[in-house]
């Protein structure tokens, strides 16, 4: 029966040097017990037995430390993970600066601590203001998603209110058809992130939409009640009056929409930051079992050979012959 053997590191100049300097040591310590037991014309034969001896010893800490794998076995890998689709508000009010450097600046450094805490599941993003766009499926790739967040500007939807409906019903559509394994319905998470201020009469349908899938609905609040003003060029934005426009964060629309479908609200501001506590939240979801199959495994054995050095270095030590005799 053929046995296959993988070691665990290779013979290489470590394991060179020792077994040189034991041939070396050995060699001479035979030529000098050899040359004394000649002077006294004593027989020295037993020296050779204690090299084979110790040969063997040596050589089974040698394959010790190269670390054998062998035997055949299976062990069952289960890899387990969400979904979490990422809505992020692109309207004109992101640029707020009432949280510096600005609410989107704020919500990008964060995004990325969201993207590190679930790097073994897939993310989503989706960038919305009057209407909604995929900016990136759902991924496991964290480069990609680090880039897209770094790559996000106001400039990049249409200014034309914000309106909450178009990007929970992608975020829906996403999660229920890009489905490459059986889900469970607590494993798909959306995570809503906006100043609050919704324009739109479509969100209704769209929470009723998560609700009947069974998909968790957190939201994210980013702004103060007082407000802040929006830079626009050297100055501010201004609405047709000409009056600076001072933005404000709406907690409640984003509280109610959390609660309509069993999730939570959070919030970021200078004085507030809840991104760990919902990193924690999701974190406790139920993922659900993307994929379980059977492996060959290979154990590594460097404990039999070690014990059987050891058991053998204590008969060399334990069993004294004399070398020389007189």
């Amino acid at each position: 029966m053929r046995i296959d053997v993988t070691w665990y590191r290779e013979f290489g100049l470590t394991e060179t040097v020792f077994t040189g300097a034991f041939i070396v040591l050995y060699l001479l310590y035979i030529i000098r017990v050899s040359r004394i037991a000649r002077t006294l014309g004593s027989p020295y034969g037993i020296i050779f037995f204690k090299l084979v001896l110790r040969s063997i010893i040596f050589a089974l800490l040698l394959i010790a430390l190269l670390g054998p794998s062998f035997g055949e076995g299976k062990r069952e890998v289960k890899s387990v993970g969400k979904d979490i689709m990422i809505c992020v508000d692109l309207s004109k009010s992101m640029d707020a600066l009432d949280i510096a450097p600005t609410r989107l600046e704020k919500v990008k450094n964060e995004l990325k601590k969201i993207v590190q805490a679930f790097n073994s599941n897939r993310i989503g993003i989706i960038i919305f203001s009057s209407e909604a766009f995929m900016q990136c499926p759902l991924t496991y790739d964290q480069t990609a998603l680090n880039l897209f967040i770094d790559a996000m500007n106001t400039a990049l939807v249409p200014s034309g209110g914000t309106d909450f409906g178009p990007p929970l019903r992608m975020a829906v559509d996403k999660l229920a058809t890009d489905n490459t394994r059986a889900g469970e319905v607590t494993s798909k998470v959306i995570v809503l992130i906006s100043d609050g201020e919704d324009f739109g009469d479509e969100t209704d349908a769209a929470l009723a939409e998560i609700e009947n899938k069974g998909y968790k609905l957190f939201t994210l609040g980013v702004g103060t009640e007082e407000g802040g003003q929006i830079r626009a060029g050297s100055g501010y934005k201004t609405d047709r009056q000409g009056n600076v426009v001072v933005t404000r964060l709406n907690p409640q629309a984003l509280r109610n929409l959390a609660d309509k479908t069993g999730g939570q609200y959070f919030e970021i501001n200078d004085n507030r930051n809840d991104i760990a506590r919902l990193i924690n939240t999701i974190d406790r979801i139920e993922g659900e079992l993307m994929d379980a199959r059977f492996i060959d495994v290979t154990a590594n054995k460097y404990f039999y050979f070690l014990a059987l050095a050891v058991i053998l270095l204590a008969a060399d030590v334990l069993v004294q012959v004399k070398a020389i005799r007189i």
